[in-house]
């Protein structure tokens, strides 16, 4: 028996994490989500026969073909800083169980059992949700299936000029049990995959069932936010930019009366977000330009429309940032943006997703050494002739 390269995409929003694994040599044989506008994106760039527009909850394992890697990006919103903080068994963020469910059917169907590698993507906040109690369950959850368990914690700033911080979840079935002292030399290794916070949760809990690997650090970025920006954008007006310089702390209107001065342009990003300004709580635009943008969101309220600046040749220019910046601060300038979809989808269908070369580097560094490594175990596995 043999493994093949063969995945499927659950909770697929997109494709990003489908770009990501085509790049290094994945297929994708079946993709999951039940949003029309993304499903658009998704088959306007990978195609739609193996997309299904249908809630996890209508699938069942026998719908599902048999697949080497099981990737799911399930919804943050109950388990994220910004979100209620309900935790993992309710709301959105419960369908978390739903593909626990299909992993388990999945595995009672085909002659080769469940697929080898699990793959989890979610927020930061997955660390210390459920009063840091919904980690260690869904851990134990995977642990019951088989899988033992890594956890990474990646910022996208590494690759591409945005912060976003997401936690990865990886799974096999053939991890042997680490021992402490097998786990104490892992952690040891440096690498900023591994956060001290995700080394200290991993310490902490000695009764999940770990199976860890030594990982390069991650690279340094090489581009930044000046490089992404659209130049055949069009900015705002005068008037409504002047509105945006006014809401701003008086600190940062000072940064941009200091870059104006410069000859050349300087780019940043501002978010509106409710503040104490002027001692009375008001809609406040907070500045940022170290070169990065702040991370994407999903554009449910006015606050989550990220606003690009540039200041230099005694100039203030602002506007939004646009669908190009935002598939490019998502790694995937190639992405071709459909017509068929509002501005505002299209948004949150950037907003709602996986980095592409995060993914990549996952794939590069950790799940194509491990599927090379569990075929030569089938391999050696085999009777000889």
């Amino acid at each position: 028996m043999k493994l093949e390269k063969t995945a499927a995409d659950f909770f697929a929003g997109i494709g990003l994490v489908t770009m990501g694994l085509l790049k290094q040599g994945w297929q994708v044989k079946y993709a999951l989500d039940h949003n029309e506008e993304k499903c658009l994106m998704y088959q306007g760039n990978f195609g739609g026969e193996h997309y299904h527009c249908k809630n996890i909850k209508e699938i069942t394992g026998a719908k599902v073909p048999q697949i080497t890697l099981a990737h799911a990006s399930f919804p943050c919103t109950n388990i994220s800083v910004a979100g209620s903080r309900s935790g993992l068994h309710s709301g959105e963020s419960s369908t978390f169980w739903e593909f626990i469910r299909l992993i388990s059917e999945i595995g009672e169907i085909h002659s080769m059992n469940k697929p080898p590698l699990i793959l989890i993507e979610n927020v930061e906040g997955f660390l210390t949700s459920g009063y840091r109690k919904d980690l260690i369950i869904a851990l134990k959850a995977l642990n019951n299936l088989g899988y033992a368990v890594d956890i990474l914690v990646i910022d996208a700033a590494h690759f591409v000029p945005q912060s976003r911080v997401r936690l990865f979840i990886v799974g096999n079935l053939f991890g042997l049990s680490h021992t402490s002292n097998d786990i104490e030399h892992i952690m040891s290794q440096q690498t900023c995959a591994r956060p001290q916070k995700v080394k200290d949760f991993i310490a902490a809990n000695p009764t999940i069932r770990w199976n860890l690997r030594n990982l390069p650090d991650l690279p340094q970025r090489t581009i930044c936010l000046a490089d992404i920006v659209d130049q055949t954008e069009k900015w705002w007006t005068k008037e409504r930019t002047e509105y945006l310089f006014n809401q701003m702390f008086e600190r940062h209107k000072a940064q941009i009366r200091l870059m104006m001065q410069n000859e050349y342009w300087s780019y940043g990003t501002v978010f509106r977000r409710t503040r104490i300004r002027d001692c009375t709580k008001q809609s406040t635009a907070e500045l940022r330009i170290d070169g990065i943008a702040g991370c994407l969101r999903t554009p449910k309220g006015g606050s989550a429309r990220q606003i690009i600046v540039r200041s230099g040749k005694r100039c203030f220019d602002a506007r939004l940032i646009n669908a190009r910046e935002s598939a490019c601060l998502m790694g995937a300038p190639e992405y071709l943006i459909p017509q068929n979809v509002s501005f505002n989808n299209i948004l949150f269908g950037f907003g709602d997703a996986v980095c592409v070369p995060v993914i990549e580097w996952i794939v590069k560094n950790y799940l194509n050494p491990l599927f090379d490594e569990l075929n030569s175990t089938l391999k050696a596995s085999l009777p000889t002739a």
